[in-house]
This record gives structure tokens, sequence and C-alpha cells, in this order.
């Protein structure tokens, strides 16, 4: 019985896609096709699953949420374009005008900056004076944020190979990389349940943590030049940081989006005590979402933090010989890991809700965070090639 409302499940779902569904699934198909047969020949088989996987999940997405369809197109003609313009080599960044200003790495990411910290402002705008058409405005502002940020890494991913075939990589190998990852993941963590739960209101909390990103991304970037195209040290060059970075900074956006929406949930609830019916927080989702909101995020995050872990365990037994050597990235890791199993543990089982949990989300940020930055700032230890 259960099998044969799986499959009715399946077909009602299939019957359910339009035209336009299948003519989204058809063009990713076709860019794998293309990207496989361009670049095949540099790949080895867990590249090419990478590849394969990637554009099976973009369909996916496509017809579950929309609205990833032109953040997807709009990133791809913007990195092509960008690509296109380097002609002679990185040189072309300083000469070519749409490079210096628009869609070379440097000027991409310093959109996707601007555009986030706008979009904060924007939000609490929104929330505070009540306007819809600006809430509308710091979502458009986060998606073009976003976009701009995804468009930067693709052409960084380009730059680094025009700086020697030799220092090519993915753009995920150093803290500079990974905070423009984590800003647009958070974002788009929060875009989804934005437009699921549909209400702007959360927007400015969210913010609030890539905003502070974004500010450690341009310090790091001015004062450390950490924005320079480095060649990877020799434990980075693997298949596996391709797949094991990004699952971890899902955890860590996931993480972040539960800890802000903890805070608004205090507010809330503070509001609510004391019968604030009119108030700013009172326009806040009720508490019921907020914390329904919380616990998904930190399930989803969770989830991708465990994978993380495991495929960091199967690179360490190729790289170091060992799954594990209690290096102090990987013992902070574990330490995450158990904080938010204990928070997932307490509420399925014992039932907890409500402040404890939200104030236990907030300080699991700040051990998330020592394990991100804290630990490459104190510590020392195999994964130095990211110290500050």
């Amino acid at each position: 019985m259960n099998t044969m409302n799986l499959e009715l499940d399946q077909q009602s779902f299939f019957k359910k896609l339009s035209l336009f569904d299948w003519l989204w699934a058809g063009l990713v198909l076709v860019g794998t096709v293309f990207a496989y047969q361009k670049y095949a020949s540099l790949m080895d088989a867990y590249e090419k699953g990478i590849l394969v996987s990637a554009g099976i999940t973009l369909i996916f997405f496509g017809w579950n949420w929309k609205t990833i369809r032109g953040l997807s197109i709009a990133v791809f003609l913007l990195s092509i374009f960008g690509i296109s313009r380097y002609i002679t080599g990185l040189e072309d960044a300083d000469a070519d005008f749409f490079l210096r200003f628009l869609v070379s790495s440097q000027s991409s990411i310093m959109w996707m900056s601007a555009l986030y910290v706008l979009a904060t402002v924007t939000y609490f705008i929104a929330l505070i004076s009540r306007s819809e058409f600006a809430g509308k405005v710091a979502s458009a502002m986060t998606w073009s944020a976003t976009t701009m940020g995804l468009v930067g890494l693709m052409v960084r991913w380009r730059e680094s190979y025009l700086v020697g075939l030799d220092v090519g990589h993915i753009p995920v190998s150093n803290l500079y990389e990974v905070f423009i990852l984590f800003s647009i993941i958070t974002a788009l963590i929060y875009l989804f349940y934005e437009n699921k739960y549909k209400t702007r209101a959360l927007g400015g909390f969210v913010m609030l943590i890539i905003a502070a990103a974004v500010a450690f991304l341009l310090w790091y970037a001015f004062e450390r030049q950490a924005d320079e195209i480095q060649p990877l040290v020799p434990a980075l060059k693997s298949y596996w940081m391709k797949i094991h970075v990004p699952a971890n900074f899902i955890g860590y956006g996931a993480f972040a989006l539960a800890a802000m929406v903890a805070v608004a949930y205090l507010m809330r609830e503070k509001a609510k005590q004391k019968k604030r019916t009119n108030g700013i927080m009172a326009t806040l989702p009720p508490l019921e979402i907020l914390d329904d909101l919380m616990y998904k995020s930190i399930a989803l995050g969770f989830s991708f933090f465990t994978l993380a872990t495991i495929l960091g365990a199967l690179w360490a037994a190729e790289a170091w010989g060992g799954y594990w050597s209690w290096d102090p990235k990987e013992t902070w890791a574990l330490i995450v890991w158990l904080n938010y199993a204990a928070w997932l543990h307490m509420r399925l089982t014992k039932g907890w809700r409500g402040k404890p949990m939200a104030v236990w989300a907030i300080i699991g940020l700040f051990v998330t965070l020592f394990a991100f930055l804290g630990v490459n700032m104190f510590l020392s230890g195999l994964h130095s090639y990211g110290e500050l």
C-alpha cells in the first residue's frame, strides 16, 4: 500500500509540471551536457559525478522554487559575459570598463557587499514603517546581491586559471572565499523561507549576520589583501574540497539563520508578555511560526553539517592518513555537532520549545562562530592554512 501511494504521489507530482518546468529541465540538461563535453577531459570520476548531481539538483530546485530559475539564468549570463571579457589576461580587469566596474570577481563582490548592507537597512525600514513596497525592494536587493556574489565566485574561478593552470581552483579555499560563500548561502536559505512563510519581517534580523560577514570580508580584503588569488596548499588539492566545504557552509548558514530567528523570537515574546499589540515587534510572525522556522533551520543545518563532517573525515584519511586526529578544527566541529544534536534531541524527545531553545540557538551561534573563525585566529593545527 505504501509503495502504491508513493507511486501515485510521484505520478501526481510529474502531472503538475508545466511546459515551462520541462523547458527548465531541458535547459539545465543542455548546460550540463555542454559542460561535460567541454571539460570532461579535465575532470576525474568524482568531479563528473558532482557535475551530474549538481544538474539534477538544480532541475528539482527549479521545479519546486521557481525564483531560483531567474537567479540561475542571471548568474550564468553574467558569468559568461565576465569571463568573455578576459581576452589577454588578468590585466584586462583594469582596462575593460565592464570588468572594472561590474563583472570582474572584485567588482561583483563589491556590488554584493553594498547590496547586502543596503538590503539590511531596507528590511528594517520596511519593518518599522510596515511598508510592503520597502519589503519588496529589500528582497530585490537581496536577490541582486546573491546574484552578484555568485557571479563573483564564478569569475574568480576563471581568474584563478588565468593566474596559472597549476593555480586554478574552485573558490572555496580560504577565509575570504568562504565568507562570500557563507553570505550567499545564508541569504538563499533565508529567501527560501521568506517565500515559504510569506513574510519579510525577519529579513532585517537575518541580514544583520550577513552584513557582519560582509564587514569582516571587506576588512580582510583591504587590510590583509586576502582577495589576491593564491596557489592551493597540497592538502587542499582534492576533489573532497568541492563537496566538503559547501556542505559545511550550508550548515553554518542554517545555524546562523536559526540564531537570528531566535533573537526575533525573544523580542516577539517580550512584546507579547507586555501586551504590546501595536508595537513594531508585534508585526513579527507568531511565536509558533518563529519556533518552527528555528527548528527547521537547525534540522537543515545539522543534516548538512553531519554530511560535511563525514566528508571531512574521508578527506583527512586521504590527505593525512587518518580519519580523525583531534586537530583543533576537528575538535570544535565535534563540539558544534554535539551542541545541535543535543538541541534536536531535547526538542524531539522532551518536547522543549520556546525561550530556552531560542537562547540555546543563540549560544549555538557563538559556539559555531568560534569553530568557524576563532579556531583560525587563536589555535593552530593541520588546518593552519586557514589562519587569519
